[in-house]
Protein backbone atom coordinates (compact mmCIF):
# COMPACT_ATOMS: atom_id res chain seq x y z
CA UNK A 1 0.00 0.00 0.00
CA UNK A 2 2.71 2.50 1.08
CA UNK A 3 4.86 1.99 -2.53
CA UNK A 4 1.03 2.62 -4.44
CA UNK A 5 1.09 5.80 -2.04
CA UNK A 6 4.60 6.70 -3.11
CA UNK A 7 3.91 5.97 -7.11
CA UNK A 8 0.79 7.76 -7.05
CA UNK A 9 2.58 11.19 -5.20
CA UNK A 10 5.70 10.84 -7.80
CA UNK A 11 2.99 10.24 -10.96
CA UNK A 12 1.41 13.34 -9.59
CA UNK A 13 4.77 14.99 -8.64
CA UNK A 14 5.83 14.36 -12.66
CA UNK A 15 2.69 14.59 -14.48
CA UNK A 16 0.86 17.86 -12.52
CA UNK A 17 3.68 20.69 -13.51
CA UNK A 18 2.79 19.75 -16.82
CA UNK A 19 -0.62 18.91 -16.94
CA UNK A 20 -1.39 22.81 -14.99
CA UNK A 21 1.00 24.37 -17.34
CA UNK A 22 -0.73 22.96 -20.66
CA UNK A 23 -4.27 23.40 -19.38
CA UNK A 24 -3.59 27.14 -18.31
CA UNK A 25 -2.10 28.11 -21.57
CA UNK A 26 -4.96 26.50 -22.96
CA UNK A 27 -7.92 28.16 -21.25
CA UNK A 28 -6.72 31.36 -21.69
CA UNK A 29 -6.35 31.00 -25.41
CA UNK A 30 -9.46 32.48 -26.56
CA UNK A 31 -9.67 35.31 -29.04
CA UNK A 32 -10.93 38.76 -27.56
CA UNK A 33 -12.00 41.53 -29.73
CA UNK A 34 -11.54 43.88 -26.42
CA UNK A 35 -7.32 43.16 -26.62
CA UNK A 36 -5.28 45.96 -28.63
CA UNK A 37 -3.57 43.37 -30.78
CA UNK A 38 -2.34 40.14 -31.54
CA UNK A 39 0.63 38.87 -29.65
CA UNK A 40 2.91 39.05 -32.37
CA UNK A 41 2.25 42.92 -32.93
CA UNK A 42 2.66 43.33 -29.10
CA UNK A 43 5.97 41.75 -29.37
CA UNK A 44 6.94 44.12 -32.05
CA UNK A 45 5.54 46.99 -30.38
CA UNK A 46 7.81 45.51 -27.20
CA UNK A 47 10.46 45.52 -29.29
CA UNK A 48 10.24 49.12 -30.67
CA UNK A 49 9.01 50.48 -27.19
CA UNK A 50 12.30 49.19 -25.29
CA UNK A 51 14.50 49.85 -28.03
CA UNK A 52 16.04 45.94 -28.50
CA UNK A 53 17.36 47.20 -31.97
CA UNK A 54 18.87 43.91 -32.37
CA UNK A 55 15.87 42.09 -32.13
CA UNK A 56 13.40 40.62 -34.09
CA UNK A 57 10.57 38.49 -33.33
CA UNK A 58 10.13 34.98 -35.86
CA UNK A 59 7.37 32.15 -36.04
CA UNK A 60 8.26 28.90 -33.81
CA UNK A 61 6.91 25.89 -33.91
CA UNK A 62 4.13 25.49 -32.08
CA UNK A 63 4.07 25.38 -28.23
CA UNK A 64 8.50 26.30 -28.52
CA UNK A 65 7.75 29.97 -27.73
CA UNK A 66 11.24 31.31 -26.71
CA UNK A 67 13.81 33.83 -26.97
CA UNK A 68 16.98 32.89 -28.20
CA UNK A 69 19.87 35.07 -27.31
CA UNK A 70 22.61 34.17 -29.57
CA UNK A 71 20.32 35.05 -32.52
CA UNK A 72 18.24 37.71 -30.88
CA UNK A 73 15.36 36.07 -32.30
CA UNK A 74 11.84 36.23 -30.43
CA UNK A 75 10.24 33.09 -31.52
CA UNK A 76 6.29 32.46 -30.96
CA UNK A 77 4.08 29.79 -31.72
CA UNK A 78 1.64 30.59 -34.41
CA UNK A 79 -1.41 30.96 -31.94
CA UNK A 80 0.94 33.38 -30.07
CA UNK A 81 2.12 35.27 -33.00
CA UNK A 82 -1.01 35.84 -34.71
CA UNK A 83 -3.75 35.18 -31.14
CA UNK A 84 -5.43 38.03 -29.99
CA UNK A 85 -5.83 36.00 -26.39
CA UNK A 86 -4.61 36.77 -22.60
CA UNK A 87 -2.44 33.48 -23.34
CA UNK A 88 -1.01 35.03 -26.42
CA UNK A 89 -0.18 38.29 -25.13
CA UNK A 90 1.48 36.98 -21.80
CA UNK A 91 3.48 34.77 -23.69
CA UNK A 92 4.96 37.60 -26.38
CA UNK A 93 5.15 39.67 -23.02
CA UNK A 94 7.27 36.93 -21.14
CA UNK A 95 9.59 36.26 -23.80
CA UNK A 96 10.43 40.14 -24.94
CA UNK A 97 11.20 39.93 -20.93
CA UNK A 98 14.01 37.50 -21.53
CA UNK A 99 14.72 40.19 -24.94
CA UNK A 100 14.89 42.88 -22.13
CA UNK A 101 17.17 41.36 -19.70
CA UNK A 102 19.75 39.71 -21.98
CA UNK A 103 19.51 43.14 -24.62
CA UNK A 104 20.49 45.32 -21.37
CA UNK A 105 22.91 42.68 -20.01
CA UNK A 106 21.10 42.38 -16.73
CA UNK A 107 22.86 39.85 -14.17
CA UNK A 108 19.77 37.56 -14.32
CA UNK A 109 20.46 36.85 -18.13
CA UNK A 110 23.51 35.07 -17.26
CA UNK A 111 21.60 32.07 -15.46
CA UNK A 112 20.47 30.99 -19.14
CA UNK A 113 23.40 31.83 -21.10
CA UNK A 114 25.06 29.12 -18.29
CA UNK A 115 22.76 26.87 -17.72
CA UNK A 116 20.64 26.53 -21.01
CA UNK A 117 23.30 25.00 -22.99
CA UNK A 118 24.36 22.64 -20.62
CA UNK A 119 20.61 21.47 -20.02
CA UNK A 120 20.77 21.13 -23.78
CA UNK A 121 24.13 19.32 -23.50
CA UNK A 122 22.35 16.67 -20.63
CA UNK A 123 19.27 16.16 -22.69
CA UNK A 124 21.19 14.57 -25.54
CA UNK A 125 23.51 12.66 -23.52
CA UNK A 126 20.31 10.95 -21.55
CA UNK A 127 19.11 10.33 -24.99
CA UNK A 128 22.11 8.64 -26.30
CA UNK A 129 22.44 6.43 -22.86
CA UNK A 130 18.88 5.68 -23.48
CA UNK A 131 19.19 4.23 -26.89
CA UNK A 132 23.29 3.41 -27.22
CA UNK A 133 23.66 2.22 -23.70
CA UNK A 134 24.36 -1.86 -24.38
CA UNK A 135 26.61 -0.79 -27.78
CA UNK A 136 28.62 1.17 -25.10
CA UNK A 137 28.41 -2.02 -22.61
CA UNK A 138 29.89 -4.11 -25.77
CA UNK A 139 32.69 -1.45 -26.50
CA UNK A 140 33.54 -1.24 -22.22
CA UNK A 141 33.35 -5.11 -21.90
CA UNK A 142 30.77 -4.37 -19.14
CA UNK A 143 27.97 -6.70 -18.66
CA UNK A 144 24.75 -5.39 -19.44
CA UNK A 145 22.46 -4.83 -16.79
CA UNK A 146 19.00 -3.49 -17.09
CA UNK A 147 19.07 -1.45 -13.42
CA UNK A 148 22.54 0.07 -13.94
CA UNK A 149 20.94 1.26 -17.25
CA UNK A 150 17.73 2.71 -15.44
CA UNK A 151 19.97 4.19 -13.00
CA UNK A 152 22.40 6.46 -15.75
CA UNK A 153 19.77 7.50 -17.35
CA UNK A 154 17.09 8.20 -14.78
CA UNK A 155 20.39 10.23 -12.67
CA UNK A 156 20.56 12.20 -15.91
CA UNK A 157 17.45 13.20 -16.42
CA UNK A 158 17.12 14.19 -12.51
CA UNK A 159 20.21 16.58 -13.45
CA UNK A 160 18.31 18.00 -16.17
CA UNK A 161 15.33 19.13 -13.79
CA UNK A 162 18.17 20.18 -11.25
CA UNK A 163 19.48 22.57 -14.25
CA UNK A 164 16.22 23.44 -15.19
CA UNK A 165 15.46 24.73 -11.88
CA UNK A 166 18.56 26.81 -11.31
CA UNK A 167 17.41 28.73 -14.32
CA UNK A 168 14.05 29.11 -12.87
CA UNK A 169 15.15 32.84 -11.09
CA UNK A 170 15.31 34.48 -14.76
CA UNK A 171 11.98 32.68 -16.00
CA UNK A 172 10.31 33.99 -12.54
CA UNK A 173 12.62 37.55 -13.82
CA UNK A 174 10.64 37.67 -17.38
CA UNK A 175 6.97 37.06 -16.01
CA UNK A 176 6.78 38.91 -13.06
CA UNK A 177 9.68 41.55 -12.99
CA UNK A 178 9.21 42.39 -16.75
CA UNK A 179 6.02 41.03 -18.08
CA UNK A 180 3.71 41.71 -15.65
CA UNK A 181 4.72 45.26 -14.94
CA UNK A 182 4.57 46.21 -18.63
CA UNK A 183 0.92 44.31 -18.52
CA UNK A 184 -0.54 46.39 -15.99
CA UNK A 185 1.29 49.68 -16.09
CA UNK A 186 0.85 50.26 -20.13
CA UNK A 187 -3.27 49.32 -19.49
CA UNK A 188 -2.57 46.97 -21.99
CA UNK A 189 -5.13 44.09 -20.43
CA UNK A 190 -8.20 45.05 -18.74
CA UNK A 191 -7.71 45.21 -14.77
CA UNK A 192 -9.94 42.84 -13.91
CA UNK A 193 -8.23 39.57 -16.07
CA UNK A 194 -5.07 40.15 -14.27
CA UNK A 195 -4.82 37.39 -12.01
CA UNK A 196 -5.88 35.22 -15.24
CA UNK A 197 -2.62 37.03 -16.17
CA UNK A 198 -0.90 36.02 -13.05
CA UNK A 199 -1.97 32.11 -13.52
CA UNK A 200 -0.22 32.43 -17.06
CA UNK A 201 2.72 34.14 -16.54
CA UNK A 202 3.51 31.16 -13.68
CA UNK A 203 2.42 28.67 -16.50
CA UNK A 204 5.66 30.57 -18.61
CA UNK A 205 7.86 30.36 -15.67
CA UNK A 206 7.34 26.51 -14.83
CA UNK A 207 7.45 25.32 -18.81
CA UNK A 208 10.84 24.36 -18.71
CA UNK A 209 10.99 22.31 -15.50
CA UNK A 210 7.52 20.83 -16.15
CA UNK A 211 8.85 19.33 -19.47
CA UNK A 212 11.93 18.20 -17.78
CA UNK A 213 9.74 15.91 -15.23
CA UNK A 214 7.92 14.67 -18.07
CA UNK A 215 11.47 13.39 -19.36
CA UNK A 216 11.52 11.48 -16.34
CA UNK A 217 8.62 10.03 -17.11
CA UNK A 218 9.49 9.37 -20.78
CA UNK A 219 12.35 7.65 -19.13
CA UNK A 220 10.74 5.09 -16.67
CA UNK A 221 8.16 4.21 -19.78
CA UNK A 222 10.93 3.47 -21.83
CA UNK A 223 12.24 0.43 -19.79
CA UNK A 224 9.18 -0.87 -18.85
CA UNK A 225 8.72 -1.57 -22.81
Amino acid sequence: MLWVLVGALALGLIFGPNLWVKYTLKRYAKNRADLPGTGGEFANHLVKRFELNEVKVEAAKEGQDHFDFVQHRVRLSPSVLAGRSLTAVAVAAHEVGHAIAHETQQPISRLSSRYLPLAHGIHRLTAGLLVGWPVISAILHLPYAVPLHAAVVGLSGLLAVFVQVAILPEEWDASFKKALPILTQGNYIPQQDLPKVKRILTACAMTYVAAALMRILFVWRWFKR
